[in-house]
């Protein structure tokens, strides 16, 4: 999951909270005794729903999908892509009430220094929305891979997420399903 699921499985706690799950990326160790205990408890949430979704068959077969020798990079471009999918999913007003709030967390709390550069550029261009469009999302996808040593690997999956995506949008709803439920399940809602 990237940005915009982690907000809206975050979006019932504080503005504390949403904020950790944000920034949780950019945060590393498990030493969190620098950050408020609501932001504290949002990166321990975000790093729960990372392994739950890491671990999920969907998300394995989805990645044993990935052409050969582009597997290990293929999570990476899925948590773009499932924020694609969800941007598409959730009602326009809910999802731009969220995408509001989020924009004010970040510009009001500073981001940790691996995030620092990218959370202006983020709010300023308005990626979340942007996520609806799968061509935006595929270029941030290949963003992302011109960061990493090496040939862009990202970039060689495009072809594949493309020739996938149907298939990869019924896995996207299976993933949130269980997602969704298991949180659910977690809270004791």
């Amino acid at each position: 999951m990237n940005f915009l699921a982690h907000a809206w499985l975050a979006r019932h706690g504080s503005d504390a909270f949403l904020y950790g799950n944000l920034v949780a990326d950019g945060i590393k160790g498990g030493d969190l005794t620098g950050l408020p205990d609501d932001a504290a408890q949002g990166v321990r949430h975000h790093r729960r729903v990372d392994a739950y979704v890491d671990a999920h068959p969907v998300v394995l077969n989805a990645r044993r999908r990935s052409p050969h020798g582009l597997q290990r990079y293929s999570g990476i471009a899925l948590d773009l892509v499932w924020d694609h999918f969800l941007c598409r999913h959730l009602a326009v007003e809910d999802r731009d009430e969220l995408i509001e709030r989020c924009y004010i967390i970040l510009m009001q709390k500073p981001a940790p220094a691996r995030l620092k550069e990218m959370v202006p550029i983020l709010v300023r261009e308005d990626w979340l929305r942007a996520y609806a469009d799968f061509d935006f999302t595929c270029r941030a996808i290949r963003g992302i891979g011109t960061r990493l040593s090496g040939p862009n690997r990202l970039a060689e999956l495009l072809p594949h997420l493309r020739h996938e995506y149907p298939r990869l949008e019924r896995d996207f709803q299976a993933l949130w399903t269980d997602t969704s439920e298991y949180l659910t399940a977690r809270s004791g809602a």
